[in-house]
């Protein structure tokens, strides 16, 4: 079965620690589906054409229903609720290619 992946890039943060809420609950969230951060906060990124190295986020599942689920919880509902007033990402939920 394929895997699930949330990707989440985010062009401009202009105030870092706006975020703080958000991340904790989002981690909790996250960790609750057995979701599994692969690329986060402080990973290394040689951005090409649009040029978005501001963050990148890649996170696992172990299916794309899963992935799916994990957004709609009401765990992660709680962390989008503390995104700040203004705030741009782009996210979204991707299969992964089934190798099997």
């Amino acid at each position: 079965m394929p895997k699930g992946y949330w990707v989440s890039v985010y062009p401009t943060i202009e105030d870092p620690e706006k975020l703080d809420a958000y991340n904790e609950l989002a981690g909790l969230a996250v960790a609750a589906a057995d979701g599994r951060v692969l690329a986060s906060i402080g990973s290394r990124v040689d951005a090409h054409e649009a040029g978005i190295a501001e963050r990148v986020v890649l996170i696992e599942f172990d299916s794309f229903e899963q992935a799916v689920t994990a957004r709609a919880s009401a765990a992660y509902q709680k962390a989008l609720a503390e995104l700040p007033d203004g705030f741009e990402r782009d996210f979204r939920i991707i299969e992964g290619l089934d190798r099997s």
